[in-house]
């Protein structure tokens, strides 16, 4: 996704209005907030949509019949406790989700948050974002996967740190370790062609 400029300063309950308004029609921008501040989110590339797709398709049947749920790109995660709402490529939920309210539109319990790097994010995923992420306290697992290059990037969550692993061989298979399922590199980037 592409970010476009911080606009006006919103509280948030400002924000999640004027997210429900306008967010129906199929040709408006999504927005994420932080710190009162609302950014655009624009389209996704092809690579972006395949990676999305491959690692949704991936993960349904490891979690069909489980108390799983996932979403992709439209559910929005919130981080109440820094005032702050993202809308993560992909989203994992063990056992009961739990909602901000009765809309069911803001989920604020991910087990796992998949994010997919572009040019114009990768610098917020991995720094204020990932920094807003670590503050919900359900998640345990925060993938970056890359998508103009062969490389994933795990961070899993221990008692006084995040760990981190990286793969970028086609070959391997990133564990899950929260939800007991894993991601096939190969499955990951089946389709997608990388630039020169």
């Amino acid at each position: 996704m592409e970010i476009g400029a911080a606009q006006t300063i919103l509280s948030p309950e400002e924000y999640i209005s004027f997210e429900r308004k306008f967010v129906p029609d199929a040709d408006t921008v999504r927005h994420e907030y932080v710190k009162g501040k609302i950014i655009s989110m624009s389209g996704a590339s092809r690579a972006h949509n395949l990676i999305s797709f491959n690692i949704a398709a991936e993960l349904h049947p490891q979690i069909i019949d489980r108390e799983i749920e996932a979403y992709i790109g439209e559910m929005r995660v919130g981080s109440p406790t820094i005032a702050s709402y993202f809308y993560p490529d992909i989203v994992v939920v063990s056992q009961e989700p739990t909602f901000e309210d009765d809309v069911f539109d803001t989920l604020l319990n991910p087990i796992v948050i998949v994010e997919i790097l572009s040019p114009s994010t990768e610098a917020f995923d991995r720094g204020e974002k990932f920094s807003h992420y670590r503050q919900i306290e359900s998640l345990q697992e925060y993938i970056l996967v890359s998508q103009d290059k062969v490389n994933v990037e795990r961070f899993l969550r221990r008692p006084d740190e995040w760990g981190y692993t990286s793969f970028q061989d086609l070959n391997q298979k990133v564990p899950i370790v929260s939800i007991e399922c894993e991601l096939s590199l190969q499955r990951i980037y089946q389709g997608v062609t990388f630039p020169e």
